[in-house]
């Protein structure tokens, strides 16, 4: 298979598509997915609508994708860590590079690493607020 650009919907589901099928058989993350999403067909449009927003500026996603990692964090009992993020990072990285080239596949690295960060940080912070004692 020859490697392309990121140029459509279609090439953005496919990214998207492989990406979770690497993830949800990771022995690291892969529980984190798997036991909470429950509709997958349902969560790859989602995603896709997602990606394509942030490569393409089409307004196709709606959502708080900080919020929802947070809620999800707090179902797995808060123990998603950044070690998750890097591994998250490392397939989606794999995932570019086998598939695709070009602008769009760099710009998809670099707003996944951004992507990553915030959704860690925002994590993280939440994870400290339940650990501070009440008042």
């Amino acid at each position: 298979m020859s490697k392309g650009e990121i140029e459509s919907r279609e090439d953005v589901k496919l990214l998207v598509t492989r990406f979770y099928e690497k993830v949800r058989q990771d022995k690291e993350i892969g529980h984190f997915f798997n036991e909470v999403i429950q509709d997958w067909p349902e969560h790859i449009e989602k995603l896709v609508d997602f990606w394509e927003t942030n490569l393409f500026f089409v307004q196709k996603y709606k959502g708080n994708p900080l919020q929802v990692h947070a809620e999800v964090d707090d179902k797995m009992g808060n123990t998603i860590t950044n070690y998750h993020f890097g591994i998250w990072l490392r397939h989606w990285f794999e995932t570019l590079d086998t598939y695709f080239v070009g602008a769009n596949a760099e710009k998809a690295k670099q707003r996944a690493r951004n992507i990553s960060v915030r959704m860690f940080i925002t994590i993280f912070e939440n994870q400290r607020r339940k650990a501070q004692p009440s008042d």
